[in-house]
């Protein structure tokens, strides 16, 4: 891909990370329980139904493992946080590597002048002044 191009991929990730939305890290669990009471569902010995089931989220902020229980009704809301969050996550390593490659590119640009004549360092834009160039005219200063 040449620099246009990745610029215009970088303002894409920018403006899908500005519509995001809410997010939480970490992966929402379902789970079962069996009590200790004798004679319990749970317990029966042809047909044992488990509690629940019973919903937790469980991540790691600022360097320690948490375990939040979540109630059936906040259920959806979470799930669609935390898929937010994994979008977040990709969209930032997308942004990471175009601008890296981006960052390539321009070096490579760059080294690709420099290697050049100097009447297309002065004609190129690339960046670097025609008076930098090796030319022997310095620009005259304007009081």
């Amino acid at each position: 891909m040449n620099a246009t191009q990745l610029e215009r991929q970088i303002e894409r990730i920018k403006q899908a990370l500005a519509a995001v939305g809410p997010m939480r890290p970490g992966s929402l669990s379902e789970q079962y329980n069996v009590c200790g009471t004798p004679g319990c569902r749970c317990k029966d010995p042809k047909k044992p139904e488990k509690h629940g089931p019973y919903y937790h989220l469980n991540y790691t902020w600022r360097g320690k493992a948490r375990t939040e229980f979540v109630k059936a009704e906040a259920v959806a809301a979470v799930r669609e946080q935390v898929e937010n969050y994994k979008r977040f996550r990709a969209l930032c390593s997308e942004w990471v590597e175009a601008a890296w490659e981006l960052a390539q590119a321009q070096r490579a640009a760059q080294m690709r002048c420099k290697r050049i004549s100097r009447s297309c360092k002065r004609r190129s834009g690339c960046g670097t002044p025609a008076w930098r160039s090796g030319s022997s005219r310095a620009p005259t200063r304007m009081n």
